[in-house]
């Protein structure tokens, strides 16, 4: 019995440092999604700007920009940067709830500190 006694303080101690990394991990997380959000925006914004220059009548700069080949290329990198968007924001929303449970074990960890003192 002494003996998960002298354990329990370790645990609490493991469980600390665990919460601790999960913290750091999560806001390292949120910041390369929020990076990865304005990158992927970025070239979406471009990519469609390059398939409506045709429109405005502009039809080559230096190469036919309404030649099938290339309209074909750029529509591919927009889906490719549309999905890398996709995945950017999937990765902040995650990251923003896995905050807000931290916040919320954290205040409860703390009830419960506040009840057994």
């Amino acid at each position: 019995m002494s003996d998960d006694r002298e354990r329990v303080p370790q645990i609490i101690d493991a469980h600390q440092e665990l919460v601790r990394h999960i913290e750091q991990g999560a806001a390292k997380m949120r910041a390369l999604s929020a990076l990865t959000l304005l990158v992927a925006a970025v070239l979406a914004v471009a990519y469609v700007s390059q398939l409506l220059l045709p429109l405005t009548g502009t039809a080559s700069v230096t190469v036919d920009l309404s030649d099938p080949v290339n309209v074909a290329t750029e529509l591919g990198v927009l889906a490719l940067a549309l999905a890398w968007l996709y995945v950017g924001l999937q990765d902040y929303r995650f990251s923003s709830r896995m905050r807000k449970g931290i916040f919320e074990a954290r205040s409860k960890e703390r009830q419960i500190q506040d009840r057994l003192a």
